[in-house]
């Protein structure tokens, strides 16, 4: 059976759209923060892109227990430890942008002021120990991105067969 030009066309076009439609730009969140580490060389040390998909997290977690304008500290930090925790092995990841790209989103959705996060919860000089959080499975931990995926997979499949359907 020969395939119609125009079909093969229109199903390549649909599926170059929906790849565009499901991109998801990040600014990370250290653009907007001074250097902390090695003077000058930042800029050309370019971080790997985040396995974890942090647009689609359940942020009520940190935003129903942390509220302004006092901002508790214990309550904010419990709340901290209970989302980032089962990231803390991407998040502390310094090759890729996971840490920024999750405060990004953190002060997205909570509104919160810049570096409350930082300054507010220490646990000692090497940072926030997660021990006694309860551990999320990653697969879990990154149901946003899998439902993602799936309907880019479904939106596709559809398209493809109204365009059989069709001719």
């Amino acid at each position: 059976m020969p395939m119609d030009r125009g079909l093969v066309v229109f199903v390549l076009a649909a599926a170059v759209l929906v790849g565009f439609a499901s991109a998801s730009p990040v600014l990370s969140g250290s653009a907007f923060q001074g250097s902390t580490g090695s003077t000058g060389r930042s800029l050309l040390q370019a971080k790997k892109s985040c396995p974890v998909n942090f647009e689609f997290q359940n942020y009520t977690i940190i935003t129903s227990k942390c509220k302004g304008p006092q901002f508790p500290p214990k309550e904010c930090c419990d709340a901290f430890k209970e989302f980032a925790c089962p990231f803390s092995d991407y998040i502390n990841d310094e090759s890729n942008d996971c840490a920024s790209t999750m405060f990004s989103y953190i002060n997205l959705y909570g509104k919160y002021p810049p570096g409350l996060f930082a300054s507010e919860c220490r646990d000692d000089k090497k940072g926030l120990s997660c021990a006694g959080v309860t551990q999320k499975e990653t697969a879990t931990a990154n149901a946003g991105q899998q439902a993602q995926n799936s309907l880019l997979a479904l939106i596709i499949l559809a398209f493809g067969l109204v365009a059989l359907l069709s001719h």
